[in-house]
């Protein structure tokens, strides 16, 4: 066994002694593309969504130097038809691109020649008589070896994308990297014979270049197209429902802060190591909360691009916004427009994106606080001004407190007026549900809930944990708030707010457009 080749099984080892969620059924898939032309399989997703999980997994699987039955007795995979097929069967090389970066850091050489010289000295100590002495590249010391022993290689690389991420200004760098994975993974004869199979981890897709992949022999899954791979971008529903009736965690909790990534295939994916996190520490809260998450989207959301601003408002504001996603360039600088920022982020793990509408939306409870303390870092006074207050305004409302909720309500939509590029009740909504920001973690808020005869233009639904009061909210332009309320009233509290009636908040709000003023009524029910 060696670090780059064949690292055996002792890493997969110990993710099954953790909290561990069954995702070997991958391998299945893997399997079915050996040795075919969809041998080649590039699957990017957030950092701590299990990339490195998925790779070990398949090191552990695949690895020769090693026996992994025992260690995938009663795991999906050893009741699949293909577990007997190429269990333990080739000679794997194992790249974690974030090592060889802190080496390259540390010792001050290049990242590509230190991965290819790391890699074929273990190459020359398992394979003396086949790998020339001075050989520096790596694609022609794996054929060496195909060609007089007849062994093929399945190569796994976790994190390939790291080195546009770390070095994302390093043209030539990141240029050298492209033509070493040309070299390994570019159809040909020589290729062909040598690789059994290849799969890489990463949060970017694979760069383009104008509109062409760098690699174009690999099957894509991303996080804006993961097609037939979506169960395995995190944690499915039912896993997650499995792990909070083992640890006796709430599970209506874990969906609040950790769901919200949906697929065509899958409609609930969870970000896994929050829910470890959570499981661990029995607590929830936010985990990204990490000063490399705030600064980096802080970075992102202040760039200076046409409607990136309202579109990150309108999405603060539980809005979801239409972005097109085929002209990112899959790299950290060649941003061009709104929507390749935007793009960017749902690959990172900050927004989730719905194929089928083309739009994106801040997923949960966790990721709406890294937006929130991101936001408070910018120069948006009156957006970060109404986050910050939001704890307040929740406060006075409970309250009664109608004159100062007319005033916090009139300066949040004041500011979005600015920005949202529409003056109208969809508007005034969208600054109610931001000036309420902070109010989620107590509440569910739901735009147009019916409500018996008509819907409530804005509910505020306490989650399971809470003991706030029930809010129903009426908007109202050039009437009265009083007429808000009454129509409340009259709408009746069949449906969803009948059950909480005896703790319901009517609230009542009317923005008068020519003075710009608002007022608000409370009355409890």
């Amino acid at each position: 066994m060696g670090v780059y080749l064949n690292p055996g099984n002792g890493p997969f080892q110990q993710i099954c002694n953790g909290i561990y969620v069954d995702k070997t059924d991958m391998i299945d898939y893997v399997n079915s593309t050996v040795g075919t032309p969809a041998k080649l399989t590039c699957f990017s997703r957030p950092r701590r969504f299990g990339k490195s999980f998925a790779a070990k997994m398949l090191c552990a699987y695949y690895d020769k130097s090693c026996d992994s039955r025992k260690l995938f007795e009663g795991l999906k995979i050893s009741k699949m038809d293909s577990f007997e097929k190429y269990l333990n069967k080739f000679d794997v090389i194992y790249l974690d691109i974030t090592r060889f970066i802190s080496r390259s850091k540390s010792k001050g050489t290049d990242v590509v020649a230190d991965m290819q010289f790391a890699t074929i000295e273990e190459l020359k100590k398992a394979f003396p008589e086949f790998v020339k002495e001075d050989e520096t590249y790596l694609p022609d010391a794996l054929s060496s070896i195909n060609q007089a022993t007849g062994n093929k290689f399945v190569v796994i690389i976790d994190e390939w994308d790291a080195l546009f991420r770390e070095a994302k200004d390093d043209d030539n760098l990141q240029k050298e990297y492209v033509q070493l994975l040309r070299g390994l993974f570019k159809g040909g004869t020589a290729t062909d014979e040598t690789i059994a199979a290849a799969y890489m981890t990463g949060i970017l897709p694979i760069k383009k270049y104008g509109t062409e992949s760098a690699l174009t022999d690999f099957r894509e899954y991303t996080m804006t197209d993961p097609t037939g791979l979506a169960e395995y971008v995190g944690f499915t529903e039912d896993e997650v429902k499995a792990l909070c009736d083992k640890y006796q965690m709430d599970f209506e909790s874990m969906q609040t802060w950790y769901d919200g990534y949906s697929f065509d295939q899958i409609q609930h994916v969870y970000s896994p190591n929050s829910v470890m996190l959570a499981i661990s520490k029995k607590k929830f809260k936010n985990y990204w909360t990490a000063s490399e998450t705030y600064e980096s989207l802080k970075k992102y959301i202040e760039m200076d691009f046409d409607g990136l601003k309202g579109a990150i408002i309108g999405m603060l504001s539980g809005e979801a916004v239409r972005v097109k996603v085929s002209t990112f360039q899959n790299d950290m600088t060649s941003f061009r427009n709104k929507d390749d920022v935007l793009t960017l982020l749902i690959h990172l793990g900050y927004l989730a994106y719905d194929d089928n509408t083309e739009k994106a939306t801040i997923p949960n409870l966790e990721v709406a606080g890294a937006f929130g303390d991101a936001v408070g870092g910018t120069d948006w006074a009156y957006v970060a001004g109404a986050i910050k207050d939001s704890d307040d305004l929740l406060d006075a409302t409970i309250e009664g407190k109608a004159d100062k909720v007319a005033d916090a309500l009139e300066r949040a939509h004041e500011g979005a007026c600015s920005v949202l590029e529409y003056n109208n009740e969809a508007s005034l909504s969208a600054a109610i549900v931001l000036a309420y920001y902070t109010a989620r973690r107590q509440y569910e808020i739901v735009h147009e809930l019916p409500t018996g005869k008509g819907f409530a233009d804005l509910a505020f639904l306490p989650r399971k944990y809470s003991d706030y009061p029930a809010m129903v909210v009426e908007l109202k332009y050039n009437q009265d708030a009083d007429t808000a309320i009454k129509q409340i009233k009259e709408k009746r509290y069949d449906g969803k707010l009948k059950e909480y009636f005896g703790n319901l908040l009517m609230v009542g709000i009317n923005y008068d457009r020519e003075t710009k003023k608002h007022t608000c009524v409370i009355e409890r029910a």
